[in-house]
């Protein structure tokens, strides 16, 4: 599996620790930066990143940021993407069983490595359960794409 991976100066560490665990995996990673420790904005990588997943140049991605807020406001405004904050091993395995999260944002400041690693481990093994999951799925892609209409009918909360 193809995988994007990016930070801002804060995620740096971070992510060059996962970097170096996907590599031992057998994941195919691309770092889309930052290189250092050196004050950067966290929009690039996250843009960066999220087209990358979206082009399906890659098959996921993971970001880093201090708190994985602004990764993921930025990546989520990429047409196609499922940025997915995740604090723990619950929230990542179901961001990708009932929201096939396409991206993993991870707050480098709130989270240790060995819970971090974890997470991404869990993460990537864990696949979408499709079903009921796939119609909202597809509803958040109508949403995307100015098709509101198709969210009407159907299982409705009111």
């Amino acid at each position: 599996m193809k995988i994007a991976i990016g930070s801002d100066h804060r995620g740096f560490d971070a992510k060059e620790r996962v970097k170096a665990l996907l590599s031992s995996l057998g994941f195919d990673v691309t770092d889309y930066g930052t290189d250092s420790r050196k004050p950067c904005d966290y929009t690039r990588p996250g843009f960066a990143v999220a087209r990358a997943v979206a082009s399906h140049e890659v098959e996921r991605g993971i970001l880093f940021c201090g708190s994985g807020i602004g990764m993921s406001i930025t990546a989520n405004k990429v047409r196609g993407i499922r940025a997915a904050l995740c604090h723990d091993e619950l929230t990542a395995q179901m961001a990708r069983r009932h929201n096939d999260a396409n991206i993993l944002c991870l707050p480098a400041d709130l989270v240790g490595d060995a819970l971090t690693q974890s997470i991404v481990r869990l993460w990537l093994d864990t696949q979408f359960e499709g079903g009921r999951h796939a119609r909202r799925v597809a509803q958040i892609t109508a949403i995307e794409e100015g098709q509101t209409e198709k969210l009407e009918g159907g299982n409705t909360c009111k």
